[in-house]
Protein backbone atom coordinates (compact mmCIF):
# COMPACT_ATOMS: atom_id res chain seq x y z
CA UNK A 1 0.00 0.00 0.00
CA UNK A 2 1.13 3.45 -0.59
CA UNK A 3 1.08 4.80 2.88
CA UNK A 4 4.00 2.61 4.15
CA UNK A 5 6.23 3.38 0.66
CA UNK A 6 9.51 4.76 1.32
CA UNK A 7 11.08 6.87 -0.95
CA UNK A 8 14.60 8.39 -1.29
CA UNK A 9 16.10 10.45 -3.85
CA UNK A 10 19.33 9.77 -4.64
CA UNK A 11 21.81 11.09 -7.65
CA UNK A 12 24.12 8.79 -9.83
CA UNK A 13 27.00 10.57 -11.21
CA UNK A 14 28.90 9.39 -14.44
CA UNK A 15 30.21 9.73 -17.86
CA UNK A 16 28.55 9.31 -21.38
CA UNK A 17 30.44 8.54 -24.39
CA UNK A 18 33.29 11.60 -25.53
CA UNK A 19 33.83 12.32 -21.65
CA UNK A 20 30.29 14.19 -21.16
CA UNK A 21 29.82 14.51 -17.45
CA UNK A 22 26.25 13.52 -16.23
CA UNK A 23 24.45 13.61 -12.95
CA UNK A 24 20.90 11.91 -12.50
CA UNK A 25 18.15 12.87 -9.91
CA UNK A 26 16.07 10.36 -8.97
CA UNK A 27 13.51 9.45 -6.17
CA UNK A 28 12.92 5.87 -5.70
CA UNK A 29 11.36 3.17 -3.49
CA UNK A 30 13.77 0.61 -4.60
CA UNK A 31 17.58 1.47 -4.37
CA UNK A 32 18.59 -1.51 -6.64
CA UNK A 33 16.51 -1.57 -8.58
CA UNK A 34 17.07 1.87 -9.40
CA UNK A 35 21.16 1.57 -9.06
CA UNK A 36 20.74 -1.48 -11.68
CA UNK A 37 18.43 0.38 -14.50
CA UNK A 38 20.63 3.14 -13.94
CA UNK A 39 24.10 1.12 -14.30
CA UNK A 40 22.47 -0.79 -17.14
CA UNK A 41 21.83 2.59 -19.11
CA UNK A 42 25.20 3.92 -18.87
CA UNK A 43 27.13 0.50 -19.72
CA UNK A 44 24.47 -0.30 -22.22
CA UNK A 45 25.16 3.23 -24.12
CA UNK A 46 29.55 3.20 -23.97
CA UNK A 47 28.77 5.22 -20.26
CA UNK A 48 30.65 4.65 -16.76
CA UNK A 49 28.72 5.04 -13.97
CA UNK A 50 31.17 7.00 -10.89
CA UNK A 51 30.73 7.34 -7.55
CA UNK A 52 29.64 10.19 -5.93
CA UNK A 53 31.18 13.34 -6.18
CA UNK A 54 33.09 12.36 -9.41
CA UNK A 55 31.47 14.81 -11.89
CA UNK A 56 29.33 17.14 -9.41
CA UNK A 57 31.62 19.18 -8.38
CA UNK A 58 31.65 20.29 -12.41
CA UNK A 59 28.29 21.43 -11.86
CA UNK A 60 26.87 24.67 -9.58
CA UNK A 61 23.17 23.42 -8.13
CA UNK A 62 21.45 27.37 -8.71
CA UNK A 63 17.86 28.48 -9.03
CA UNK A 64 17.00 29.37 -12.23
CA UNK A 65 13.91 31.90 -12.74
CA UNK A 66 12.69 31.89 -17.04
CA UNK A 67 10.36 34.92 -16.46
CA UNK A 68 7.78 35.73 -19.73
CA UNK A 69 8.74 38.58 -21.98
CA UNK A 70 5.76 41.18 -22.34
CA UNK A 71 5.42 43.66 -24.40
CA UNK A 72 7.27 46.69 -24.10
CA UNK A 73 9.13 44.90 -20.90
CA UNK A 74 12.62 46.26 -20.19
CA UNK A 75 15.44 44.14 -19.77
CA UNK A 76 17.48 46.25 -17.48
CA UNK A 77 14.65 47.21 -15.60
CA UNK A 78 13.47 43.75 -15.28
CA UNK A 79 17.22 42.97 -13.62
CA UNK A 80 17.16 45.43 -11.17
CA UNK A 81 13.65 43.81 -10.29
CA UNK A 82 15.34 40.73 -9.46
CA UNK A 83 18.96 42.22 -7.93
CA UNK A 84 16.29 44.16 -5.71
CA UNK A 85 14.49 40.95 -5.02
CA UNK A 86 17.38 39.16 -3.24
CA UNK A 87 19.15 37.60 -6.98
CA UNK A 88 22.49 37.23 -8.25
CA UNK A 89 22.56 36.89 -11.97
CA UNK A 90 22.18 33.40 -10.63
CA UNK A 91 20.27 32.95 -7.16
CA UNK A 92 22.01 30.83 -4.65
CA UNK A 93 19.87 27.67 -4.00
CA UNK A 94 18.97 29.19 0.09
CA UNK A 95 17.91 32.44 -1.51
CA UNK A 96 15.90 31.18 -4.64
CA UNK A 97 11.81 30.97 -2.71
CA UNK A 98 12.58 34.46 -1.12
CA UNK A 99 13.69 35.75 -5.00
CA UNK A 100 10.87 34.21 -6.65
CA UNK A 101 8.27 35.40 -3.91
CA UNK A 102 9.23 38.94 -4.25
CA UNK A 103 9.69 38.84 -8.18
CA UNK A 104 5.87 37.37 -7.85
CA UNK A 105 4.92 40.09 -5.44
CA UNK A 106 6.51 42.46 -8.06
CA UNK A 107 4.03 41.01 -10.63
CA UNK A 108 6.71 39.00 -13.08
CA UNK A 109 4.74 36.08 -14.85
CA UNK A 110 7.74 33.20 -14.81
CA UNK A 111 7.73 30.38 -17.54
CA UNK A 112 9.65 28.43 -14.85
CA UNK A 113 11.05 27.98 -11.40
CA UNK A 114 13.19 25.71 -10.22
CA UNK A 115 16.53 24.20 -8.70
CA UNK A 116 19.01 23.06 -11.38
CA UNK A 117 22.45 22.44 -12.05
CA UNK A 118 24.43 24.33 -14.54
CA UNK A 119 27.88 22.94 -16.03
CA UNK A 120 30.91 25.17 -15.03
CA UNK A 121 31.95 24.36 -18.40
CA UNK A 122 30.53 22.66 -21.27
CA UNK A 123 32.63 20.00 -23.59
CA UNK A 124 31.75 20.24 -27.14
CA UNK A 125 30.66 17.10 -29.16
CA UNK A 126 30.94 16.73 -32.89
CA UNK A 127 31.75 13.33 -33.80
CA UNK A 128 28.27 12.34 -34.81
CA UNK A 129 28.46 8.78 -33.94
CA UNK A 130 29.03 10.00 -30.24
CA UNK A 131 26.27 12.62 -30.66
CA UNK A 132 24.20 9.69 -31.31
CA UNK A 133 25.21 7.64 -28.43
CA UNK A 134 25.03 10.53 -25.96
CA UNK A 135 21.34 11.54 -27.54
CA UNK A 136 19.93 7.91 -26.75
CA UNK A 137 21.59 7.48 -23.22
CA UNK A 138 19.63 10.74 -22.18
CA UNK A 139 15.98 9.73 -23.55
CA UNK A 140 16.83 6.44 -21.87
CA UNK A 141 17.61 7.94 -18.57
CA UNK A 142 14.56 10.72 -19.30
CA UNK A 143 12.04 7.31 -19.79
CA UNK A 144 12.75 5.80 -16.74
CA UNK A 145 10.23 6.28 -14.07
CA UNK A 146 12.13 7.06 -11.10
CA UNK A 147 14.50 9.47 -12.87
CA UNK A 148 13.41 13.00 -12.10
CA UNK A 149 16.59 15.04 -13.94
CA UNK A 150 19.25 14.64 -15.72
CA UNK A 151 22.03 17.40 -16.56
CA UNK A 152 24.78 17.45 -18.44
CA UNK A 153 27.57 19.33 -19.89
CA UNK A 154 27.55 18.04 -23.38
CA UNK A 155 27.33 20.84 -25.93
CA UNK A 156 25.69 18.86 -28.66
CA UNK A 157 24.43 20.28 -32.01
CA UNK A 158 21.04 20.62 -32.22
CA UNK A 159 18.73 17.76 -33.12
CA UNK A 160 17.72 18.08 -36.93
CA UNK A 161 14.16 17.07 -38.10
CA UNK A 162 14.36 14.06 -40.30
CA UNK A 163 11.44 14.91 -42.49
CA UNK A 164 13.45 14.27 -45.78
Amino acid sequence: ELGNVNYEEIQYEGYAPGGVAVIVSTVTDNRNRTASDIRHIFDKNGGSLGTNGCVSYMFDSVGLIVIERKPGMDEDEVIMAALDAGASVTTAVSDFSEVRDNLEKAGYTFLSAELTMIPQTTNEITDPETVEKIQKMLEMLDDLDDVQDVYHNGDLPEEEDEDE
